[in-house]
């Protein structure tokens, strides 16, 4: 059952316009994120900086009394939308409840780039963060967290570089091109199927891209080299059966492993807590199970 915040936003959802629709502008939809984004209220942080990670943008958030460790995060919006500006509360609170410093990756987006770059790009900064974060006082563990296509990315990143990320944090990933799990016919609420097509339309530069492991992270054969890894999802979410799909993959390959489904949540849930009273109980598990991993 759709919880009233949730129903409210399936209806307010259902008269915007739709990214497969032949008149979309996608410049215009950005705009109209970071103008919106621009408008919440957020958090003070202790330090809030913007680097240049070896060509990549990012931000960098310091919560004050910092304890060691640099948390990754890589924003979702289909690969195609959102940036750090877009997230920037949602940055600000992680830092805050893992009092860990959080670096936002402002990574490359299709169609302007497609697949590979957004995962070259996080290769570029874990890169950085090797050769460089010591100056910048990025010492410790280091952690991974994305939302949707965001934790695809984190996903791709901890594959890509086994036994670098101490715990993996995934909200409601965005992982399988073909939309072969049920709750796209029975939990597409709010979240149109043929929108996960059109971003996948976008992201891959050529059709066998679809099947690659770094692209489709479902099709790996080195899942077993995962950390310990949260999986969340929400109930009424077309993602919610990938996702959960992957925690029992995990699970089954002897990764150390925790999946939540949220009830009457519907996806892109976890960056509103000024709509969605299950946002910030999501961002305070996120903080918690990685500290579980000092």
């Amino acid at each position: 059952m759709l919880y009233p915040q949730a129903r409210r936003s399936v209806e307010a959802a259902a008269l915007t316009p739709k990214v497969f629709e032949p008149d979309f502008d996608i410049e215009e939809s950005r705009r109209q994120a970071r103008e919106l984004a621009a408008s919440l209220p957020r958090e003070d942080v202790e330090q809030v900086l913007d680097v240049d990670a070896g060509g990549v943008r990012c931000r960098l958030y310091r919560p004050r009394d910092a304890r060691e460790g640099t948390l990754v995060h890589l924003h979702g919006g289909g690969f195609v939308f959102h940036d750090i500006d877009v997230h920037d509360a949602a940055a600000r609170r992680l830092a805050n409840r893992s009092e860990v410093t959080v670096l936002s990756v402002d990574y490359r987006r299709p169609p302007e780039h497609r697949f590979p770059a957004a995962p070259d790009d996080v290769d570029t900064v874990l890169g950085w963060l090797a050769s460089e974060g010591a100056e910048h006082d990025l010492s410790g563990p280091l952690y991974a967290h994305g939302d949707s296509a965001g934790a695809n990315l984190a996903l791709v990143a901890a594959l890509r570089h086994p036994g670098r990320f101490r715990a993996l944090a995934l909200v409601y990933p965005f992982l399988d091109p073909e939309a072969g799990f049920e709750s796209y016919r029975t939990a597409a609420d709010g979240f149109d199927p043929r929108e996960a097509q059109w971003y996948w339309q976008q992201y891959a530069a050529t059709p066998a891209d679809l099947q690659h492991p770094d692209l489709a992270p479902l099709r790996s054969d080195r899942l077993w080299t995962l950390p310990p890894t949260l999986v969340t999802t929400a109930e009424h979410d077309p993602l919610r059966d990938e996702g959960e799909h992957l925690a029992a993959l995990l699970a089954d390959a002897g990764v150390a492993v925790v999946a939540t489904r949220y009830l009457g949540q519907v996806h892109g849930f976890w960056r509103h807590p000024e709509v969605f009273d299950a946002a910030e109980p999501m961002t305070r598990q996120v903080a918690a199970f990685l500290g579980m991993y000092p």
